[in-house]
């Protein structure tokens, strides 16, 4: 039993934003990088966007869903002081 060129498609556009977190791709893009038809390429992102594995951004890219509206990570600080300092030498652990 063969698969549908839809469904190997739409599992191909799955396994490429899986691989690469934060991949946020315009349609012409997907076209491109999959080598398929706009109306094929426009029905499958649809698709996936219906299944909630995709969101439309607001500049007309696809981004999965749940990476959201941003595209910058936050990090977080730590208040911890360096174990060396190149003008005091080593520190020693507080105990």
């Amino acid at each position: 039993m063969s698969v549908p060129p839809s469904e190997r498609l739409l599992e191909r556009i799955r396994a490429e934003y899986l691989e690469m977190p934060g991949l946020c791709l315009t349609s012409e893009q997907v076209q491109r990088l999959c080598g398929v038809e706009r109306t094929i390429c426009q029905l499958v992102l649809a698709s996936l966007v219906d299944a909630k594995f995709l969101c439309l951004k607001s500049t007309g890219a696809y981004a999965r869903l749940t990476d959201g509206e941003t595209t910058r990570a936050r990090t977080a600080k730590a208040g911890l002081k360096p174990l060396y300092s190149e003008r005091q030498g080593p520190r020693r652990a507080a105990s």
